[in-house]
């Protein structure tokens, strides 16, 4: 995959022609509403087995295409470079796939083999219809096999059909699943979520069900609730008895604690809670896990950060999930939601004191539209980043992106003549943030949430890394 900002002046056709592709693939690929309207500043995802490469100090042409394993004349045809000697940190360089010449008495399954992919693969790169028919001198490309191994996790608030049309899209992207949420009561009893169409289909794709727990609602912080928790061993007890009931009884393989808000106060009430459920549900084979708030540091002050102890949780659960977004809250002012420059401080504290194999990196997939002059209590517009994408084909708005924040943002003018100010995710953002994830060696992605429309990052997704689908 390449990705490409839309100029202006472009148009479907040129760009399809620059990558030697169709506009069909294209459309499809990013399923545009309407090919035939581009906006400048617009990403596009290219369906080509073709990518970037930024020049790095000290690098040569040589030693690019020795780690691509193509020719150095292919490389340099690739890119029309007219002084080889030459080359820039900073630039960016197109890189071919690698190809092979068929050979006599050669077969689709000896030649996956001594590349180390698929058949299937193979078969999808060279658009073979018959895997009988293959000639020798036919030029095959062979695509690069994803490197970095990571697990995704995906949150979803949506149940029935709505949840079933979110597995079919996207399930084969996915090591988990969390239904979100149980709701804990004061008595340890469980007020259930309505799960049985996920899980009925959660086996049919290889994805792991976590049951997740909480004790907050969007209309109740639970900081009271989760105190009466936390402070009653006998309370505990009973949680933990109907958690292993559930867990027993509808197939989930582990738990999810995001008990948010919790008084700074029951810190440690809430570290010794974790180490109670461990204990309880490892010798059944269960996982526990736990959600957090993005830190900056140890002494973070505020009521969503104080009683979330990453060394603790680091140390105690199997696995965490750092809430790596809402900086651009739907009831603040406009600002990026996941700013990548504002996650990277919190991945720095939490490598830290946090093994980087038990650490999810949080990534938001909704966009959210405010308008302008913000006033305090007004709520911001949340969609997906794809009608973020429609709407700003909608009003002509020019596509803008933050280089700190790593994500894009335009403004435009409705009907009524109101400013309207939009921050979402696209192909670049995306990328950005799974490059990061590989740099902190993380142990994978958790999305929340499931359901909004963005078709770019399940291709970049696919693309970029190996998604583990039997975690151990």
């Amino acid at each position: 995959m390449q990705i490409h900002v839309v100029q202006a002046g472009e148009s479907l056709w040129s760009i399809a022609q620059r990558y030697q592709t169709t506009i069909q693939e294209i459309a499809d690929a990013n399923e545009l509403s309407d090919p035939s309207r581009l906006v400048v500043g617009l990403a596009l995802v290219i369906p080509s087995y073709y990518r970037t490469y930024t020049v790095q100090a000290g690098d040569t042409l040589w030693s690019i295409a020795q780690q691509y394993s193509i020719s150095l004349p292919t490389l340099i045809q690739a890119n029309q470079l007219q002084d080889v000697n030459v080359i820039y940190p900073g630039t960016t360089l197109s890189i071919p796939p690698q190809t092979y010449m068929v050979q006599p008495g050669d077969t689709l399954f000896r030649i996956s083999n001594a590349f180390d992919i698929s058949v299937q693969t193979l078969l999808d790169a060279n658009q073979i219809d018959d895997p009988n028919l293959l000639y020798p001198g036919t030029q095959l490309i062979i695509p690069t096999q994803p490197k970095y191994a990571i697990e995704v996790n995906g949150y979803t608030i949506d149940s029935g059909e709505d949840v079933r049309n979110i597995m079919e899209d996207v399930g084969e992207s996915l090591t988990y699943i969390m239904p979100f949420a149980y709701k804990i009561q004061e008595d340890g009893s469980l007020i259930p979520f309505s799960d049985d169409t996920v899980l009925g289909m959660a086996p049919s794709f290889s994805v792991v069900p976590i049951l997740s727990i909480t004790n907050f609602t969007y209309q109740d912080l639970g900081s009271d609730l989760a105190s009466t928790i936390l402070n009653n061993p006998s309370l505990q007890n009973t949680l933990l008895d109907n958690i292993l009931t559930i867990l027993n009884t509808k197939g989930y393989q582990g738990l999810n604690v995001d008990f948010e808000n919790v008084l700074p106060e029951d810190r440690e009430a809430y570290n010794a809670f974790l180490q109670r459920a461990v204990d309880r549900l490892h010798p059944k084979g269960y996982s526990v896990s736990t959600a957090v708030a993005p830190k900056y540091s140890a002494d973070q002050q505020g009521l969503l950060y104080e009683a979330h102890d990453y060394e603790a949780h680091g140390r105690i659960v199997d696995f965490v999930v750092l809430m790596t977004y809402e900086w651009g809250y739907r009831f603040g002012p406009p600002r990026a939601i996941s700013p990548l420059d504002e996650i990277r401080k919190v991945l720095d504290y939490a490598v830290s004191v946090m093994p980087r194999d038990k650490l999810f990196m949080g990534f938001q997939l909704y966009a959210r539209d405010w308008t302008l002059p913000f006033e305090e209590g007004q709520e911001a517009e949340t969609f997906s980043p794809q009608e973020a994408v429609n709407r700003a084909l909608q009003y002509g708005a020019t596509i803008q992106y933050n280089e700190s924040a790593q994500s894009p943002f335009y403004r435009y003018v409705d009907a009524e003549g109101k400013t309207h100010e939009v921050w979402f995710e696209d192909a670049r953002s995306a990328q950005a943030k799974f490059n990061t994830v590989i740099q902190y060696d993380l142990r994978g992605i958790s999305y929340w949430v499931l359901g909004y429309d963005f078709p770019q990052n399940w291709l970049l997704l696919n693309d970029t890394f190996k998604i583990v689908k039997s975690p151990s």
